[in-house]
């Protein structure tokens, strides 16, 4: 896929890290795919940088796990395994069930009118086959719980097991089928969240996580 056109402005004191930031989105997005070669020299000069914060951005990336590299032969995107779903879902499941369970009493109608809200563009981007927008979308539904938890730590270990979670994502979602059944799960979670019925809530989440690693796996 040919690197995008950008009107990105790269400030120098953050020089670094917006580069990093910049191709890490790419990755996630999908705009740069699954086993793409990346050449730092091509990539700084769509990013009108120098190969130097190219070069750190990644092997930082190569440190997360989402770029990998053949010594003097190629750098590339590292492609998407079941290895990492089956490593990443469960994982999702018992932190996504602890901060569910943290943020119940904040959960009021405004949060479940979020969440209803997210749950229809999901059910929308789906039957549009966007899925880029299904996983935004997704992603929407799920961080109204956990940014309600009031435990910094876990949100931040939340998010940042989503960057890999999102591509993941993208592949799950490939299926429009198999997207919609989250639509469902989602909505029962919903119904015990509108219920007052933290168990049951707690119970559907971690069953969804589980139920879209077998969908995923088919």
């Amino acid at each position: 896929m040919p690197i995008p056109e950008t009107t990105l402005t790269l400030e120098r004191p953050i020089l670094r890290e917006s580069v990093y930031a910049q191709l890490r989105d790419w990755i996630v997005q999908g705009v740069l795919e699954p086993g793409e070669q990346l050449r730092d020299q091509e990539l700084a000069l769509r990013l009108g940088v120098s190969r130097t914060p190219v070069r750190e951005a990644l092997r930082r990336l190569e440190d997360e796990g989402l770029v990998e590299t053949a010594k003097n032969r190629w750098t590339r995107v590292r492609p998407v395994d079941l290895k990492e779903a089956e490593q990443i879902y469960p994982i999702r499941a018992v932190l996504d069930g602890l901060a569910l369970r943290l943020a119940f009493p904040w959960l009021d109608k405004a949060s479940l009118s979020t969440m209803r809200k997210a749950n229809r563009a999901l059910q929308s981007a789906l039957k549009n086959a966007d899925i880029p927008a299904a996983v935004e979308a997704d992603a929407a539904f799920h961080d109204e719980y956990v940014r309600h938890c009031d435990n910094p730590e876990l949100i931040e270990i939340i998010r940042g097991l989503r960057v890999k979670h999102h591509r993941l994502e993208l592949a799950y979602f490939g299926s429009p089928k198999l997207g919609l059944v989250s639509v469902e799960e989602h909505q029962g979670i919903m119904e015990a969240i509108k219920s007052a019925d933290v168990e049951a809530a707690q119970q559907r989440l971690y069953r969804h996580f589980h139920n879209a690693l077998a969908r995923l796996k088919g």
